[in-house]
């Protein structure tokens, strides 16, 4: 007589069991790991364009209450993330040139606005004469971003029903100036392609060290792509966990098609944890025993320069907002006499 029963095997049983889930869950990994076609980090970046990775924006989600993060928490790890992309950036113009540049995205909500504002204040506060116009003439942002007047800029300048100098407002530092959109036009893609845009871009790049065009985002429409061929580049904002590949992969050629020069790529909303996580460590704060606990690097890393400016000890101050309304240029260039 047997001293067990003959079936079922047991044994056999889970066995296999165990070898199908396990076959399964592979299969499942590898068919989430195919349909996720998110950008996660920089290296599915570098599958897209060789353009250069200028830095990475960790995800704050109280940067909608506090989006000019480098004025209202100046020593935070974002701002110090900011001052990074400047110095990146600055590095870009080894060859001299104008430094002009649209900063735009795939598609909205990814941050370009807010990444604009604050580059376009620690620039500001390198000692560079900065202006940041509002070129998303469908969607403005930046009257509301910087708390100043909008209803009079950038498109009324381009009609000729207005001065640049009595439309163009300082803020915080006089050597920031800030262009807002002004009216609504029925045709904004034809008016930021005119020769009335073409000029005054020849012109601002003469009166300033740094010149930012908040773009509108370029797959919805062909705003951007227009400006930047006029300018030194796009400044393409990527938001890991939201934008898609193919998305990243269509604005490059957007911009290849019209001739314009993709000048860097910024990755924004990266992960504080988990396998993709972004860590300030590699960047300075590790090493200075910050101690932010931020989490383990991402993958990959982005390059970073530090010059001299922003080493331990000797770190810019930031700006100080008006404490009135905002003043034009022309009015603050009066007061400066």
């Amino acid at each position: 007589m047997p001293q067990e029963p003959i079936s079922p095997n047991t044994r056999l049983y889970l066995s296999l069991g165990l070898l199908i889930g396990l076959i399964v869950g592979l299969a499942v990994a590898i068919l989430i790991e195919v349909l996720d076609t998110r950008i996660r980090g920089e290296a599915n970046v570098r599958q897209i364009t060789d353009a250069p990775i200028l830095g990475g924006i960790a995800f704050d989600k109280l940067a909608p209450k506090r989006p000019l993060i480098v004025q209202s928490e100046p020593n935070s790890p974002r701002a110090e993330a900011f001052r990074s992309l400047r110095t990146n950036l600055q590095f870009l113009d080894v060859e001299g040139g104008p430094r002009s540049f649209v900063v735009t995205s795939s598609v909205p909500s990814e941050g370009k606005s807010t990444t604009s504002a604050n580059l376009a204040i620690v620039m500001a506060q390198s000692g560079a004469r900065v202006l940041l116009i509002d070129g998303d003439l469908r969607s403005p942002s930046v009257a509301d971003l910087f708390g100043i007047e909008g209803g009079v800029g950038l498109t009324d300048v381009l009609i000729g029903r207005a001065r640049l100098s009595d439309v163009t407002q300082a803020w915080g530092l006089r050597n920031l100036s800030l262009l807002p959109a002004g009216a609504m036009p029925p045709n904004p893609s034809e008016l930021l392609g005119s020769q009335a845009m073409v000029n005054l871009l020849r012109h601002v790049e003469k009166e300033y060290d740094v010149v930012l065009i908040d773009g509108p985002p370029l797959l919805p429409v062909t705003d951007s792509a227009l400006l930047s061929k006029q300018v030194r580049g796009a400044l393409l904002i990527v938001a890991a966990g939201r934008t898609h590949r193919g998305q990243v992969h269509g604005s490059v050629e957007a911009l290849q098609n019209v001739g314009a020069h993709v000048a860097g790529v910024v990755l924004t909303m990266l992960p504080t944890r988990g396998p993709d996580a972004y860590g300030y460590g590699r960047y300075g704060y590790g090493a200075y025993g910050y101690g932010y606990g931020y989490g383990r690097t991402a993958q990959a890393g982005f390059s970073q320069i530090i010059s001299p400016a922003e080493s331990p000890g000797r770190r810019q101050s930031s700006a100080v907002p008006p404490s009135g309304p905002a003043r034009t240029t022309a009015q603050a260039r009066q007061e400066s006499v």
